[in-house]
């Protein structure tokens, strides 16, 4: 391994490394996928975690600064193929190597920017804010799962991003405590927190199936590589999205739900085997 080929190893390592420490779903899912997508997939989240700490976390500093120099950074690195910071030259890696396209990256900066300047959304910037926080990441790993096939990624666009979406509105669910007090956001649209109950909480619900439907036909359309580790992720979140729709209103306006790090191991192994024995 020559100097160049260290450096980009130890870019994409981090990548490795954010994703470990950030989400143990994730992380279980990329483990599962073929070993070539473990490093692009990695660098893809390593980038959009990144991104979603400056408008989530570092709230003593200027976000809107922060995040207009990660842009713009992203963009240099992508155009010359060379970052000092580790996450942007891992991602410019697979963004050069997988021709992701650039709009789908400026659709996700402008979703991050949404955050620093809406706490209520209306249907148009709901559906906007999805696209960009959600659904083209989904893209983004589909570009890589499809290694150069168009017309698979054309066939496969709306399942993909329709996954997205779907774990983006089970998260919306899931946080929706923590993001009205910590960050004074409902993302639904027409919903007020104080008034959250069955009737919203069950609208919501239906939504997120629709999606979840959609989805599980595109990823048994998936290459061999990567259908198992889709597969995961979407059971893994299918599971949280069930777990949510069994409790009140009430009891998630009031806790954060979560799925246990043994059930998660569990739903892996069902996958994974399931999968051998043609079962899935």
């Amino acid at each position: 391994m020559d100097a160049k080929e260290l450096f980009d190893q130890t870019s994409l390592d981090c990548g490795k490394l954010i994703t470990q420490r950030y989400s143990t779903s994730f992380t279980l899912g990329i483990q599962t996928l073929d070993k070539k997508f473990h490093a692009p997939v990695y660098a893809i989240y390593g980038f959009v975690r990144y991104a979603d700490e400056i408008v989530d976390t570092f709230h003593d500093h200027d976000k809107v600064k922060l995040l207009a120099e990660f842009r713009r950074e992203t963009y240099e690195a992508i155009e010359t193929k060379l970052s000092l910071n580790p996450v942007l030259h891992g991602f410019q890696l697979m963004v050069n190597k997988f021709t992701i396209e650039l709009d789908l990256i400026e659709s996700f900066f402008q979703s991050m920017a949404m955050d620093l300047d809406f706490s209520t959304y209306n249907d148009s910037r709901y559906q906007e804010y999805i696209y960009g926080s959600a659904e083209v990441v989904g893209l983004m790993c589909l570009k890589v799962f499809v290694e150069g096939d168009d017309a698979m990624y054309q066939r496969l666009k709306r399942p993909a991003q329709m996954l997205g979406s779907a774990f983006q509105k089970v998260n919306f669910l899931r946080d929706i405590k923590s993001d009205y007090e910590e960050r004074g956001r409902v993302y639904f649209p027409g919903v007020s927190f104080e008034l959250f109950d069955k009737l919203a909480k069950g609208i919501i619900e239906e939504d997120i199936q629709r999606d979840f439907d959609e989805a599980l036909i595109g990823i048994a359309q998936l290459p061999d590589g990567a259908k198992l580790g889709v597969k995961v992720a979407y059971l893994y979140y299918q599971k949280l999205f069930d777990k949510i729709k069994g409790l009140s209103a009430e009891t998630i306006t009031h806790e954060r739900i979560r799925i246990p790090n043994s059930q998660k191991f569990t739903l892996l192994l069902g996958t994974y085997f399931g999968s051998k024995l043609g079962l899935s």
